[in-house]
């Protein structure tokens, strides 16, 4: 634990709009210290034997969910994982009542991901264990927010005064929201980047700069963080076609050029490639794609250890 005695312990972990920056730091300090475990030859800590973890998700995932469970086995404790197609979720059964399930088998955590806004706060006042929130809606994604802050402070060294640009659907996406609330808490200057179709209607984030134009947005960039296109909303006509949207939006070398040079380029996945970013910026040396993968296997640790355990070894 932190000599601030900052602390987190027994805290629920439902969106960054409810993390101070004194507790964001104590994550990304608690992090780096896993990812060394991670790098080396012994993964299974002891830190949280004899816990109980459920990862519920309601949602596909690669990332976010095998990230959540190796967190978990890699400190020891006992995790199950519940997709809706495997579960008495297709029979209709309720969400309280899924979570009043689990929690009757004494589990101490539950990771949860849901297509509802508000889904994670419901769960934590439905049950007792602590809720981690792994997506809810387009509401918040904030283990995504801090291994993406992460991610940065690992390259950059710092995370005060660089200029991040958010380029995509902003209006849809809970990563957006997670990342300007955790950026902007810790320094950092965020500008936004997109069609004016999908920007916020109505603008409640302080401290960020809105563009319509990209090359605008990302002059002088440090970080350029490439949000996934979802096709699935093309059928709400938020642009015209996948090629004008590539053409006009899509991160590619030549649009590189008007950053700075060691810009950082970072996606949550998974990649539309050709489309909101090329094949070249994915694989080049400024990609820091893959770096977030390993680094959301380290934020989770974090958060499963000082919720669960207080950061104690």
């Amino acid at each position: 634990m932190e000599k601030n005695s900052v602390s987190i312990s027994g805290k629920s972990v439902v969106g960054m709009k409810d993390f101070s920056s004194d507790e964001i730091r104590l994550v990304l300090n608690t992090a780096r210290k896993f990812k060394q475990v991670i790098r080396g030859g012994e993964k299974k800590l002891p830190n949280l034997r004899g816990k109980a973890i459920v990862n519920l998700f309601y949602e596909p995932s690669t990332r976010t969910r095998t990230s959540f469970e190796l967190a978990g086995k890699y400190l020891g404790a006992d995790v199950v994982s519940i997709t809706s197609g495997t579960s008495s979720i297709v029979k209709g059964e309720s969400l309280r009542d899924t979570l009043r399930t689990i929690e009757a088998m004494g589990v101490d955590a539950i990771v949860m991901r849901h297509k509802s806004e508000g889904a994670a706060d419901f769960a934590t006042k439905a049950v007792k264990p602590i809720i981690i929130n792994a997506g809810d809606g387009a509401h918040a994604h904030p283990s995504q927010a801090l291994l993406d802050l992460f991610t940065i402070e690992q390259a950059k060294g710092r995370l005060a005064g660089l200029k991040v640009v958010i380029v995509g659907d902003i209006l849809h996406s809970r990563v957006a929201r997670s990342d300007v609330y955790a950026m902007t808490k810790m320094g950092m200057e965020v500008h936004f980047a997109g069609f004016k179709t999908m920007l916020p209607r109505f603008f409640d984030f302080d401290g960020v700069t809105v563009h319509e134009s990209l090359e605008e947005a990302i002059k002088n960039a440090d970080v350029i963080n490439v949000l996934r296109i979802q096709l699935e909303r093309q059928q709400a006509g938020l642009f015209p076609s996948t090629r004008e949207y590539a053409r006009v939006f899509g991160i590619n070398e030549e649009r590189l050029r008007l950053a700075k040079d060691d810009v950082l380029i970072l996606h949550p996945g998974p990649q539309n490639k050709g489309l909101e970013i090329s094949s070249e910026v994915t694989y080049c040396a400024n990609s820091a794609i893959h770096d977030q993968v390993q680094n959301g296997v380290a934020i989770r640790m974090a958060l499963l250890d000082l919720t669960l355990n207080g950061g104690a070894k």
